[in-house]
């Protein structure tokens, strides 16, 4: 599955890409709730999560493997995206964390 020199290959990239926010929130963050009184308006796949990381606090609106951060104003699609966020590392740091967790 990975190649020489930590390169990614295409079918650990699209894991990465394709993985559910809502399978990676746990695995990332030190803290993470479900928004039980959120109400999606457009896609009923939607929830809304709180969440901390380190010093850092979240909320995220997650639609499968796309996120949107709220206070942010910032969003992504997939779990390199998501990590590299909410861990604030580069790309190469972000697929080293996923290897860690998945």
């Amino acid at each position: 599955m990975v190649l020489t020199r930590g390169r990614v290959d295409a079918v650990e990239l699209e894991k990465y890409r394709s993985v559910d926010c809502e399978v990676l929130l746990p695995l990332l963050a030190d803290y993470v709730k479900a928004d039980a009184s959120f109400v999606p308006i457009r896609d009923s796949h939607t929830h809304r999560w709180h969440l901390r990381v380190g010093d850092n606090e979240f909320e995220l609106l997650t639609t499968g493997p796309k996120w949107f951060d709220t206070r942010r104003q910032r969003g992504g699609g997939g779990g390199i995206d998501l990590a590299m966020h909410l861990l604030a590392l580069d790309f190469r740091q972000a697929v080293r964390k996923l290897r860690q967790v998945m």
